[in-house]
């Protein structure tokens, strides 16, 4: 097998054919750093680190477009989810196709960096998750969701500036806070779209709501209720999460992780107000603004 893809298989004509595992099918979204809630790769961190922040979002944005599109059904999410992990890990060659080179690249930073290979592949887990699976019943179902759909991406900014792990608690309680903001931002598109909802069911009944006030032009008082004792919990989180700019020691991290507290906090403020149902609920330019200034007292 020297010098043949180990994962080809010969067709007709004999030559080596391509991995049938990846599809023809090209599932990118067009969404884009822009479209997050928090600054990617941003001038706060240093250029020789940008790269690796750039590849590893790379490689964040096809896996997450690989489970939310409507082109595949579960199995080809799956199948093509490994794929992207076979790759990462060594274990399976890439094809010269832009989704799969994302996780060569981002396996080349881990290994550069020193970065745990399981701030990539946890990811996988969460999305093979999302593809099997669109309710969920409790908060800590939620929580351990987050553990992998949000947390490894803290853990890798922090690994990449080589933190210690006592930042990792208040990391993880800012990633959970943001994933569960999010949650919150995209409840109507997520079941419209999606089919998933990930607010908990029992406590949608215990306020009288249900799934289909989620399809309503308004929020019902029921499922407002719903979504602010999800605040509460988020506001729990951001509690824990305003201790990480003071564990920091890379001044240049510090103030990024000071801007995405901010953020986070109003966020939460906005969704309290605001009516995720009638529309996106976003930061405005003037969120991003003052969570920027009020991350400077960091630095004092």
């Amino acid at each position: 097998m020297t010098g043949q893809d180990v994962n080809a298989s010969p067709n007709n004509s004999g030559t080596p054919a391509l991995d049938a595992v990846w599809g023809t099918e090209d599932v990118s979204s067009g969404k884009g750093a822009s479209d997050e809630n928090f600054p990617v790769g941003s001038l706060l961190i240093s250029r020789r680190l940008r790269p690796h922040v750039h590849a590893y979002y790379d490689f964040a944005r096809v896996i997450d477009d690989i489970v939310d599109t409507d082109r595949l059904d579960a199995d080809a999410k799956i199948a093509r989810l490994n794929a992207m992990e076979d790759v990462v890990l060594g274990r399976r060659q890439a094809p010269p196709r832009r989704d799969a080179r994302t996780a060569v690249r981002v396996g080349r930073a881990l290994a550069l960096t020193g970065v745990p290979v399981t701030t990539a592949t946890d990811l996988i887990v969460a999305f093979r998750q999302d593809a099997v699976k669109g309710r969920y019943q409790s908060w800590d179902e939620l929580v351990e969701y987050c553990r992998y759909s949000a947390n490894p991406v803290g853990r890798f900014l922090l690994g990449l500036h080589g933190e210690d792990a006592a930042t990792f608690g208040p990391s993880d309680a800012l990633c959970t806070s943001l994933q569960v903001l999010n949650h919150l931002q995209d409840c109507a598109d997520d079941l419209r779209v999606l089919d998933r909802c990930y607010l908990p069911l029992p406590w949608l009944e215990r306020e009288g709501a249900s799934l289909d006030d989620l399809g309503a032009s308004r929020v019902s008082p029921g499922l407002r209720r719903v979504i602010d004792a999800l605040l509460d919990q988020v506001d729990r989180l951001n509690r824990e999460a305003a201790r990480l700019p003071g564990l920091v020691r890379d001044r240049r991290m510090r103030l990024e992780s000071a801007v995405i507290v901010g953020l986070a906090h109003r966020l939460t403020e906005r969704l309290r107000r605001e009516d995720p149902v009638a529309g996106r609920v976003k930061l405005s330019k003037g969120d991003v603004a003052k969570a920027g200034l009020g991350a400077l007292r960091v630095l004092v």
